[in-house]
């Protein structure tokens, strides 16, 4: 009982020791930088890892750099870096804030060997290539006068969706140690890899990811079988969304070979959604009105009656000076059979918008739904966790149904999180609903799911997909490590005890340490070479996801 206990501590005892101040005083400490160039702001992150544990099996222990104060050494600017398309020479100028910031952290002796990566993500991708590669250009050429990280061309890059959805995926599971494989472990997959003559390998189930927005909606989770499709159409399309690359040291070992379906579905955001809905009707309305020369929503007295707003709510929605008003109704189910038609499904084959969907082992998978996953289960209705699909219905139904006066009242008395506010009282009931379609006509979740959690902190505190993205780019860096200490151990004990008697000994260590100074700085160029080469295979597999298809 002792040792089940000391076990079930663990992971509280690791997220304790990452919130300490980061000991910069020891030399054996690595460091890297990411920068997140998103589109309102950049965010810059620093991590940390002590020296490669020895196992090719495992990866490294990276951690968020905490200051002496033991808070994450994190810093923000705004706007986002795309605000630079007319003038890309004021993109390093730009960043001078981050990297000033980051390198005050990291210690100076430690400049030359820490990687800084500067990803750019939604606002980026909307440019012209054109405009992306001149900001692009700029960083390569002039961050180096500045600052001594080690930085290359390969570590400055617009990053897809897709590879953003695969950093948050590897940053989560990370976090959650699903990629220690443990032998006692319960919940197991077993994985085929690509690898001919491979055999099935047993190892620790990952969790996939779910994530709704205000304006996107977004999945990713490991196929552990191989997928057999069903035709040409069906092969290419499942390409563009699928992932295969080995998060481990040595490409030769397939133990860390995962398989992730990752893809974001634009316009499927609660927000987005709703607008979608709410553009539907006013056109809707304003045909019938023509064809049958009525005015039903037009006026307050003859409101149009929205199954998707709480009983007795008056809402208006305005389009091109003309003003839909409406009435809550109030009924949960009805608001279902509105917003089924927004997922835009083929025949029930396909995921919303009619990409294609990987097959989900639902007897056998774990998943985290986060934003507005977390948000519609929580705010409002208080049940926020596991997720039970009955318990959740009956929530909904129950709240679509309350008047809306008594609703006010009750976020008045306090009696909702204090994240709710009126907003999110009036689009509740449709959120509430648009989620459970999403989760079960778009994903084709069972309704007896039981191994859904809605979150918004892992382990008390936000997990960035920054972390992921300098787990997958140092990927190589144990192999440094690793043959370092082989170098070490290779040196027999008579060359240590003898030099005192022999000079010629003495000179011949001193040709050792040059050689293996020599030896590291071509396995790093070699390092390089290597991610350049991985980043370019990625490049190609990882094809930008295509435009959601909406009604």
């Amino acid at each position: 009982k002792v040792f089940f206990c000391i076990c079930c501590l663990l992971p509280y005892l690791s997220i304790a020791e990452s919130m300490e101040a980061t000991d910069v005083l020891n030399h054996a400490l690595n460091y890297g930088i990411v920068v997140d160039c998103g589109s309102s702001g950049s965010r810059v992150f620093v991590y940390y890892w002590p020296p490669h544990n020895g196992n090719p099996h495992t990866l490294l222990d990276i951690r968020q750099m905490r200051d002496h104060n033991h808070k994450p050494v994190v810093k923000k600017i705004k706007p986002g870096i795309s605000t630079l398309a007319k003038t890309p020479t004021q993109a390093s100028d730009y960043l001078r804030p981050l990297l000033s910031f980051a390198a005050a952290h990291v210690p100076s002796n430690k400049h030359k060997e820490t990687p800084l990566y500067i990803l750019c993500t939604a606002g980026m991708r909307l440019l012209p290539e054109s405009q992306q590669a001149a900001i692009l250009e700029d960083l390569v050429t002039d961050v180096p006068l500045e600052f001594d990280f080690l930085f290359s061309r390969s570590h400055a890059e617009v990053i897809s969706g897709k590879q953003e959805g695969v950093y948050a995926w590897i940053g989560i599971n990370f976090v959650l140690g699903r990629f220690d494989h443990a032998e006692d472990e319960d919940a197991t997959v077993e994985v085929t890899t690509g690898s001919q003559n491979q055999q099935p390998i047993s190892r620790r189930r990952t969790v996939g990811i779910m994530d709704m927005g205000g304006a996107s909606l977004q999945i990713a989770y490991e196929v552990p079988s191989a997928i057999t499709f069903t035709s040409t159409q069906q092969e290419e399309a499942g390409k563009s969304v699928l992932a295969e690359f080995n998060l481990g040291c040595d490409v030769e070992h397939t133990q860390h070979v995962y398989r992730v379906y990752v893809t974001t579905f634009l316009g499927f955001g609660g927000n987005m959604a709703r607008q979608r809905y709410e553009d539907q009707l006013f056109n809707n309305t304003l045909s019938k009105n023509r064809l049958l020369t009525t005015q039903a929503g037009m006026s307050e007295d003859k409101p149009y009656l929205d199954p998707c707003l709480p009983l007795g709510l008056s809402d208006t929605v305005v389009r091109d000076n003309h003003t839909l008003y409406l009435r809550g109704q109030g009924d949960w189910t009805q608001c279902q059979d509105a917003v089924r038609p927004f997922l835009g499904l083929h025949n029930g084959t396909m995921s919303p918008g009619g990409v294609y969907q990987a097959p989900i082992n639902f007897s056998n998978s774990e998943f985290y739904g986060f934003s507005e996953f977390y948000y519609c289960m929580e705010d409002v209705l208080r049940i926020g966790g596991q997720y039970d699909s009955d318990k959740y219905s009956r929530a909904a139904m129950d709240y679509c149904s309350t008047k809306w006066s008594t609703l006010k009242q009750r976020l008045d008395s306090k009696l909702f999180s204090e994240q709710a506010d009126i907003s999110r009282l009036k689009y509740q009931c449709f959120k509430s609903a648009w989620m459970f379609e999403v989760l079960h006509s778009g994903f084709r979740f069972p309704t007896n799911y039981r191994s859904l959690k809605t979150a918004q902190l892992v382990y008390d505190k936000e997990v960035q997909w920054t972390l992921g993205a300098i787990l997958f780019k140092t990927r190589f860096l144990p192999l440094r490590d690793l043959q370092q200490e082989t170098l070490r151990q290779s040196h027999p004990s008579w060359l240590r005890s003898s030099f005192v008697y022999n000079h010629h000994l003495f000179s011949l260590c001193i040709l050792v340490v040059v050689l293996a100074i020599l030896l590291y700085i071509l396995r790093l160029r070699r390092i390089h070479q290597r991610e350049q080469r991985q980043a370019e295979a990625l490049n190609l597999l990882w094809a930008e996801e295509g435009e959601a298809l909406l009604p």
